[in-house]
């Protein structure tokens, strides 16, 4: 005889888990327990994370682990509210917060309901239309712009949960997150920053997940949960053979079975499971559900290994439960697993037109099978998503169809008031159905609603559906979808996908006559493939200003002059950028175009950074600011930051005049930045925006968060294969290893950045690539390599009009230093400075500013390069370029020694000394540091006078005290070998030329290689 149906197969111990128990409860009772019990239990000084992370396989014990935090909750006073993430949700906003916030109030009177609550009831009966009718005196908050919409709505329930926490200890369990929305990602996020900062810990967010199914929106959340140091996790491992024969000894405790299992069966069982405890259990149950097996202690004593051969899959586990029911119960649990992992009483009630209690009593028989829990008093879930999975799987594609058609038409039915509160379902159920026509229309609803909140994932999925529902229903295709699709693939970083869209949206425009679809087209093309191609980005936009023309409509026409005069600038054309981007600013403004001025003067403010005017750049951002904000437009706003970071404390701005941003204004800029591309899903923007707030970290001497924020922007830009960001996150991370002295990772960094901009034609990349490129294979002693590299790429009449020209005429000067033409360099050095845009006022360029002095030292021009560095250290300090500062430092004082101002030149090597240590201090590895600080302290002068210049007769004699092996050494340097081709030629270690290169220094009372050079070649030693 078959087995009944209440045999236990559950265990009902939680086995092998006892660490992940202890680590959860600890993290209970510091936020829950009482004061001297969170003392004990936890080390005050450790910092409070609000949120434990559960992950682990599917049917690894999850969910049990979650049962067990409930239970201790409530032992310690707590309240608990559980909510569920389904697959369909990927693609639903807000869906696991809804079905928590449904929990929290199920079963609650329509008075209690309000109390629950309070000030938030207008925001969340927006979000539960159901509510309306229990709250009658409460009318939903009045609608803003999408965004402010977001914003406020998270604010409301961050303070509602908050309040809730306050009132009593709270704990909320949020399971498999592997298929959370987007949406609701964001939001935990922000309630988890905001918990982190409670004064009294009493919220505690238990979130499950799949390790196995982990897509990028996910991986987003969990890498920022790590990096504000939100989370602690619980991996659940799989049981070891001794834990699976604990489980199953627990499982059969309620039979006096005389000896443990046979070896060969728990082998067996635990090479069948993995030792999953889910599949454990299940095939358990499908051997006692068999009419070979008459008794648990028959399973246990007699069934020989050979009878596991069950499929690793559940599917044949839940079919034999499924066996044991009634044929009614079988025909609820078809349903409902068509609906989906959870299902409403009511929809099921509808579909079977069986009244209250038969159906009750069906739904009983599927919760004494296990196949099906109860969530609340109008809803269920499957007990696992595998056991939904397997029923739904056995269904005939034909009966899927049928049964999606009849959910579609029973949702209509049911909530004929409401349809917006269940558009996401309606459109899953109508595309799996096949009623197209429905499926086009909800989809295209769901996918422009999805698109508005910053969801472009899930717009995605939406958009996709409706166009394939419109392919069926023979309809013509429709390049609104197609576009609205290809911006969601934008968005997300999914460029191939993108451009396909957007070449679409254009051939339908043009075979349609379209003509304002098919400059929008061009426009988007041209958008896209200015991260990978600025000649094609060039044709598009071209194409798009030559069409506004024919057009005739002036803000079509501004709006192309701001897309063509942004290529300009890209392709190092700033006052051609600045004339297309004035003549749409002054078409705006006549049009009363908030918008369009707001975005020219992001534009403006671009062309004004770029062409070295920061100043007035800052003045464009600022500018634009408000009016962003108004409009909610996220995705500029968050480009305005970031650039207006740059205007202040970063790198670039020791190739220009930088505007009066303090480091800190800097900073907070380009993370503002970060937060509201993150806000918008716009990868690319997160991308540009890490960039920015690298080279300010960078730029301040945080070599930590530089190289950290620079891996980060690198990272995203190589996963969405963002080649301009690419290029621009590896000079970034050039820079900041070029200050740490890591001579090879900034050569690695510039290279591969060159490389790319060279082949997307990015000819502003190019130029402050190679500007920091030729500083660094100087470093490297590979003079010869640098000089070719600039005779390829700078030619000598290009001009210094733009920040990347700048930047590339700095390399001229730190090779002709090297070289010990000192003519030349002083000529570029004052060219430089003299090209200060009008009115921008005495304070001067940095980098500028330092190598004009270092090379009227090295003419002997002793009390100008005084005046002159002393300029650059004051620039250099209100701008906080921390790197820049010590480097100053030793070069002024040689010139103070020079000068016979011992005591001012002592007080110089002092600050460059102390410089130095708090970089070595700010610098992330061992492995760099030591010799950042080795490398550094070797170049500060000695506590004593520069020596007076030696006669020439001296000079031939033995010039600058060298030994004939150091001078052999200098010659090399001159020569432009690196350390390991001297060591080559003179047959040594390279080690020994270093300590040579290192004896020279200081016997010279020289700080870099190029100095040497510029000294060989003059002395010929």
């Amino acid at each position: 005889m078959p087995a009944p149906l209440d045999i236990p197969v559950i265990s009902p111990v939680y086995v092998g888990r006892a660490a992940a128990v202890t680590a959860l409860g600890a993290v209970l009772r510091r936020a829950m327990g009482p004061p001297a019990v969170a003392m004990t239990e936890s080390d005050s000084n450790d910092t409070y994370r609000p949120i434990v992370l559960v992950s682990g396989e599917a049917g690894i014990g999850k969910s049990r682990l979650v049962a067990e935090a409930k239970l201790l909750a409530a032992q310690l006073g707590a309240h608990s509210a559980q909510g569920n993430c389904f697959e369909p949700d990927r693609a639903a906003p807000y869906a696991p917060l809804l079905d928590l916030l449904r929990a929290m109030c199920a079963g609650l009177s329509d008075d209690a309901t309000a109390r629950l609550f309070g000030t938030a009831a207008p925001e969340v009966i927006k979000l539960l239309p159901e509510l309306a009718a229990r709250l009658p005196g409460i009318a939903p908050a009045a609608a803003l712009a999408p965004e402010r919409e977001r914003r406020r709505l998270f604010e409301t329930l961050v303070r509602f949960f908050l309040d809730q926490a306050e009132y009593a200890p709270l704990l909320l369990v949020l399971e498999d997150l592997h298929w959370c929305d987007y949406t609701s990602l964001e939001f935990l996020l922000t309630l988890a920053r905001r918990a982190a900062h409670l004064a009294t810990p009493a919220l505690v967010l238990v979130l499950t997940y799949r390790s196995d199914d982990v897509d990028a929106n996910l991986r987003h959340f969990l890498a920022e949960l790590d990096r504000g140091r939100l989370a602690q996790e619980v991996a659940l491992a799989p049981l070891s053979g001794a834990e699976v024969e604990v489980m199953l000894r627990a499982i059969f405790t309620r039979f006096d079975l005389p000896r443990p299992p046979r070896a060969d069966f728990l082998d067996a069982l635990q090479a069948l499971t993995d030792g999953n405890p889910f599949f454990i259990e299940e095939v358990l149950r499908a051997l006692l559900a068999t009419d070979e097996a008459a008794s648990p202690a028959q399973v246990w004593q007699q069934t020989p290994a050979s009878r596991l051969r069950i499929p690793r899959s559940v599917h044949d586990a839940v079919q034999g439960r499924l066996r044991q029911l009634s044929q009614a119960a079988r025909e609820i649990a078809v349903l409902a697993a068509v609906a989906g992992q959870r299902f409403d009483f009511a929809l099921l009630q509808r579909l079977t037109a069986h009244d209250e209690g038969e159906l009750l009593r069906l739904i009983k028989e599927l919760i004494a099978a296990q196949l099906v829990v109860e969530r609340s008093a109008d809803q269920f879930a499957f007990r696992h998503a595998l056991t939904r999975e397997a029923i739904y799987a056995e269904l005939l594609a034909r009966e899927r169809k049928a049964l999606h058609c009849q959910i579609v038409a029973a949702l209509e039915e049911l909530y004929v008031e409401r349809v917006d509160a269940h558009l996401a379902d309606l459109a899953y159920h109508a595309y799996e159905g096949q009623v197209w026509e429905r499926a086009l229309r909800y989809s295209q609803q769901v996918g422009y609603r999805s698109l508005r909140l910053h969801a472009p994932r899930a717009a995605i999925e939406h958009f996709t559906h409706a166009l394939q529902a419109a392919a069926q229903l023979s309809q013509p295709a429709d390049a609104a979808l197609y576009r609205a699709r290809g911006l969601a693939y934008a968005i997300a970083g999914a460029f191939e996908e993108a451009q396909a869209d957007g070449e679409t949206t254009l051939r339908l425009a043009l075979e349609t006559g379209d003509q304002r679809m098919e400059w929008q087209a061009l426009l988007d093309l041209g958008k896209l493939w200015a991260e990978r191609d600025y000649p094609r980005t060039g044709d598009y936009f071209s194409r798009a200003y030559a069409l506004a023309r024919a057009m005739d409509d002036p803000a079509v026409l501004a709006y192309s002059l701001n897309r063509l005069g942004n290529w300009h600038l890209n392709t190092d054309q700033p006052q051609m950028a600045l004339r297309s981007h004035q003549e749409a600013l002054a078409i705006f403004r006549q049009l009363d175009d908030a918008r369009g001025i707001a975005e020219t003067l992001d534009l403006l403010g671009m062309a004004s950074l770029l062409s070295g005017d920061a100043p007035r750049g800052a003045v464009y951002y600022q500018d634009a600011i408000p009016l962003l904000r108004t409009l909610d437009d996220q995705q500029i706003l968050s480009s305005t930051f970031a650039s207006l970071a740059i205007c202040g404390t970063a790198y670039q701005s020791e190739i220009m005049v930088a505007a009066p941003l303090s480091p800190t204004e800097s900073t907070d800029a380009a993370r503002q930045g970060i937060a509201l591309a993150r806000v918008a899903g716009w990868r690319s923007g997160e991308s540009y925006a890490h960039m920015t707030l690298a080279c300010c970290l960078g730029f301040q001497g945080n070599a930590t968060a530089a190289l950290h924020a620079g891996l980060t922007a690198l990272d995203i830009a190589l996963e969405i294969q963002h080649q301009q960001w690419t290029a621009a996150s590896h000079w970034a991370l050039g820079s900041i290893y070029l200050d740490i002295l890591a001579w090879d990772a900034a050569h690695r960094h510039l290279e591969q950045g060159l490389r790319v901009a060279r082949s997307i034609g990015g000819t502003h990349w190019i130029g402050h690539m190679l500007g920091y490129l030729t500083s660094t294979l100087l470093a490297r002693g590979e003079i010869e390599q640098a000089e070719g590299l600039l005779a390829e790429l700078l030619p000598t009449d290009t001009p210094m009009l733009s920040m990347s020209q700048r930047s590339a005429w700095r390399g001229r000067i730190v090779l002709a230093l090297a070289r010990g033409r000192l003519v030349e360099a002083l000529a570029i050095a004052e060219r430089m400075l003299a090209a200060v845009p009008a009115g921008m006022g005495p304070s001067g360029i940095l980098v500028a500013t330092q190598l004009h002095g270092e090379t009227l030292a090295a003419l002997h021009r002793f009390d100008e390069a005084a005046t002159v560095l002393q300029a650059a250290r004051a620039l250099a300090e209100t701008q906080g370029a921390i790197p820049r500062l010590w480097r100053i430092d030793i070069a002024l004082g040689r010139v103070l020694e020079a000068l016979g101002q011992r005591d001012a030149a002592e007080a110089a090597r002092v600050r460059a000394r102390a410089t130095i240590e708090a970089l070595a201090a700010a610098v992330p590895e061992a492995t760099l540091r030591a010799p950042f600080l080795s490398q550094a302290l070797a170049l500060l002068p000695p506590p004593k006078p520069l020596a007076a210049p030696p006669t020439p007769r001296a000079e031939v004699a033995n010039p600058g005290g060298l030994t004939a092996r150091e001078r052999q050494v200098a010659r090399c340097v001159a020569a432009g070998k690196s350390n390991r081709a001297i060591a080559e030629e003179l047959v040594v270690s390279e080690r020994t030329i270093e300590s040579h290169v290192a004896n020279i220094l200081g016997k010279l009372a020289f700080t870099s290689r190029i100095q040497i050079a510029v000294w060989a070649t003059e002395k010929r030693p």
